[in-house]
């Protein structure tokens, strides 16, 4: 029996959008990985988009800095689907350290391309309940149902 095809938001954050050589590395990794690519979109956030985003780390010491972060410049949306997606997705981008991803899983690509903790270069849902809610913010109403129906 087949695995139920997922799907999952990968934003390719503001440093990443201005290099246009590490998004064609970074579409060819997730070709390479078996993902596919449902739908694109260049986004520029306002504020409150980013607040709203991101409203489960209000509060936290970095808060303000990943706000002006991803609002520092256009980011890349990807809807990627496949089975496991969200998993498969967070395992290709690494975690949010990229100096540790260079020591300890320079596969990655926040090891090859993430600048520092705040500026990781990336995002990935960390479940189906957050992919459907950011596919939603980014792409509309039932993005994620969209995404995954006929796959």
């Amino acid at each position: 029996m087949a695995s139920k095809i997922e799907a999952t938001l990968a934003l390719l954050k503001p440093d990443l959008f201005a290099n246009p050589l590490a998004i064609s590395r970074i579409e060819h990794a997730v070709a390479a990985h078996s993902f596919r690519i449902v739908s694109r979109k260049r986004v520029v956030w306002t504020i409150d988009d980013a607040q709203k985003f991101y409203a489960e780390h209000e509060g936290k010491p970095f808060f303000a800095r990943l706000v002006s972060y991803m609002t520092s410049g256009p980011i890349y949306a990807l809807a990627l689907t496949k089975p496991c997606a969200i998993a498969e997705w967070r395992q290709l981008i690494g975690s949010t350290r990229p100096v540790q991803m260079r020591i300890n899983r320079p596969d990655t690509l926040r090891a090859r391309f993430g600048l520092t903790d705040t500026r990781n270069s990336f995002h990935g849902s960390d479940s189906v309940q957050s992919a459907t809610r950011e596919l939603e913010l980014v792409f509309g109403p039932s993005a994620y149902a969209k995404f995954t129906a006929y796959q």
